[in-house]
């Protein structure tokens, strides 16, 4: 680090009487505590869970003023711990980096070095952020299904497809020649899901709309759900014998009302996945997959590159649902 920089912008929120605003500020670097490292970030990336910090939401956020961002890539400058050197590459998401802890909307983070993972040699620091918390929750989903589910077994269902975790759970599976059924709410991404390898696409309310029986007729051997509610509901119910899905959204609902059948009658298996305090030594084995035999040939094809102050604006269209793929930051020139 230049020894007479003292200062760094970042992306602050405050609050000032239960109204939020965002500005960019010049922030002070705070003494590097034991176990701790230093970052200068390079790149971050947009999350729905950062738009919520951003808003004022309380249950991702406690504490005003705040910089959010839960995924961060960069190179470190300063290393408190045993575990890591000056001038490592890693990869910071989750944990309670951007909830509590100031996040990856500035140019450096301070955060403890058990939540940071080398960057693998094969990614690059912005397809790292292309991936950032989305890719790790889609490779976490990817891993899980694919040990269970084969490609000849049948069509894959993806909820939420033009979304970050659901524009990548397409475009991997693809890949790994799954058959993909992408789900979505807008019609107009049609030809953008057929591009990602969707073999089809079917639209949100058809899912909606199936018939409210427990049982429905079997559509799909596994699926990725990243919406929950009714289109989770119907998808279990439409899963065939021995059929796997994951979930690790809500944003549709939290709630689910299903009876037991598609489980005790078909043997169908939920899945659910964490991505926030997901183990260490699984976080390499997926960055690590990531960065070889998953990577998509249309990974730069699902990001959309910002600078920190076009970050308002891409929070309110991501808050309004008017974002597709991946949205990434660029913090440095």
């Amino acid at each position: 680090m230049n020894q007479s920089k003292t200062t760094f912008k970042a992306f602050r929120v405050e609050e000032n009487d239960h109204k939020y605003t965002s500005s960019i500020k010049e922030m002070e670097f705070s003494k590097l505590n034991k176990h701790e490292i230093l970052v200068k970030v390079y790149y971050s990336s947009l999350n729905y869970k950062d738009a919520l910090s951003a808003s004022g939401n309380k249950a991702v956020t406690r504490n005003y003023p705040h910089t959010p961002g839960i995924d961060a890539v960069g190179i470190i400058e300063k290393s408190n711990s045993d575990n890591f050197n000056s001038g490592d590459k890693v990869i910071v998401t989750s944990y309670d980096l951007g909830m509590n802890t100031d996040g990856g909307f500035a140019e450096y983070i301070q955060v403890p070095s058990d939540w940071a993972v080398k960057l693998p040699k094969k990614l690059t620091m912005k397809e790292a952020m292309i991936y950032g918390t989305a890719g790790l929750t889609t490779g976490m989903s990817v891993l899980r299904l694919t040990s269970l589910i084969k490609p000849e077994d049948g069509k894959i269902a993806v909820s939420g497809a033009t979304g970050g975790v659901g524009a990548l759970s397409v475009a991997i599976l693809s890949k790994l020649g799954y058959s993909v059924v992408a789900i979505t709410g807008k019609e107009e991404e049609r030809e953008y899901l057929l591009t990602l390898g969707a073999k089809e696409v079917i639209l949100r309310n058809e899912i909606e709309n199936f018939d409210k029986k427990p049982l429905l007729k079997p559509l799909f051997a596994g699926a990725i759900d990243t919406v929950g509610g009714v289109i989770l509901e119907n998808i279990i119910k439409s899963t065939s014998s021995m059929g796997v899905v994951t979930c690790c959204g809500n944003v549709a609902s939290p709630k689910i009302d299903l009876t037991v059948f598609p489980f005790i009658l078909r043997g169908v298996t939920l899945i659910g996945i964490d991505s926030q305090n997901y183990p260490m030594k699984y976080r390499a084995t997926v960055w690590n997959k990531l960065a070889q035999e998953w990577k998509p040939e249309q990974l730069d094809y699902t990001c959309n590159e910002i600078k920190l102050e076009n970050l308002k604006q891409k929070i309110e269209l991501m808050l309004k649902g008017k974002l597709k793929g991946r949205t990434v930051l660029t913090l440095t020139e």
